[in-house]
């Protein structure tokens, strides 16, 4: 139980962390109340894991402070309340579910039962099967479970269902809320956007190293205004609708009552239109939607990429474009 006066579960105040050259987070700042659950999205290299080292105490920071429930993250008293499953997960091989599961448990005052973590991930049917000879979307449920063996009140879960089925990603998904319901925060990375939309009430964008959005999910997606316009064309127009003011994305499928169907993902999507009325572009059949988080996504992410050097040099706030996401292994 928390009070209105206890510490967050979370807060990083303006860190900066580098690997040599590279600066894999610059001037962060996040702060995840009792109870919340975040999705954190970014390309790889974004700056996602290795903040999440930083929150589970694996690294350090080089400027800026990170607390975690208002202690230091390094401090082993302020991490017993830490749950956390790294993107790779090493299980000795040799033991059976049941027996990781309970020398973990061993770890804990008041651990979750056995038979409820086995129940919580389907797991059940695997309870004598060595580890070693499980699938690696099967070590992926057990690994997540083993999280939550302590009860944690913060979870951390850096690609949670990476080579996971879809069935399979669904019972994980549902374990996740039904914990979080029982009042735990949880913050989560993922490329599986759908996931983040599954999951997530907040959502926390972070590209090269800063973050470029923190809000609602349907905020984020406003934020951006990102538009899906389809229409139909006589024949193949790639470069015309390319040069489009603020079009990201173009894809072109034969249309099966001719021509060619094209959908264009635009930031502007009035202006997208008028522009093309202005070149009489010849066009049938208009449609104008709403973008999906994917979407939104990748033009948050593309205008930090035209963006990158300006930001640099004047930090954004957290609802902007900032930064380049970058591609580095190491800033991961």
């Amino acid at each position: 139980m928390t009070t209105d006066t206890a510490p967050p579960p979370v807060l990083v105040d303006r860190v900066t962390r580098r690997f040599g050259d590279v600066t894999a987070l610059d001037d962060v700042s996040l702060r995840v109340d009792h109870g919340e659950i975040v999705g954190l999205l970014g390309s790889n290299g974004a700056g996602k894991t290795t903040l999440l080292s930083l929150l589970a105490g694996l690294r350090t920071p080089d400027a800026g402070t990170v607390r975690l429930f208002g202690g230091d993250p390094r401090d082993p008293a302020s991490r017993t309340s830490l749950g956390t499953t790294p993107q790779e997960t090493g299980l000795p091989g040799t033991l059976k579910v049941r027996e990781v599961v309970d020398f973990v448990a061993g770890h804990f005052t008041d651990p979750m039962p056995r038979a409820e973590v086995l129940a919580r991930f389907a797991l059940e049917d695997l309870a004598d099967r060595q580890t070693g000879a499980l699938s690696g979307g099967q070590k992926r449920r057990l690994a997540v479970g083993l999280s939550l063996v302590g009860r944690p009140r913060l979870v951390l879960l850096d690609e949670p269902t990476t080579g996971l089925d879809v069935e399979a990603r669904h019972v994980l998904w549902q374990a996740l809320r039904d914990y979080h319901a029982d009042g735990a925060t949880v913050i989560v990375t993922s490329h599986y956007l759908e996931e983040i939309e599954a999951l997530a009430q907040r959502v926390v964008v972070v590209g090269g190293g800063r973050v470029v959005a923190d809000d609602t999910l349907a905020r984020v997606l406003d934020l951006v205004s990102v538009r899906r316009v389809s229409l139909t064309l006589p024949g193949p127009a790639g470069a015309t609708l390319t040069g489009l003011p603020g079009v990201h994305d173009v894809t072109e499928a034969p249309d099966p009552r001719g021509g060619v169907r094209a959908t264009l993902v635009a930031a502007d999507a009035d202006a997208c239109v008028r522009t093309l009325v202005e070149r009489a572009v010849p066009f049938r059949d208009l449609e104008v939607r709403g973008a999906s988080l994917e979407e939104a996504f990748l033009s948050l992410t593309s205008s930090a990429e035209h963006g990158a050097s300006s930001a640099a040099a004047t930090p954004a706030p957290a609802s902007a474009a900032a930064t380049d996401p970058t591609a580095t292994e190491v800033a991961r």
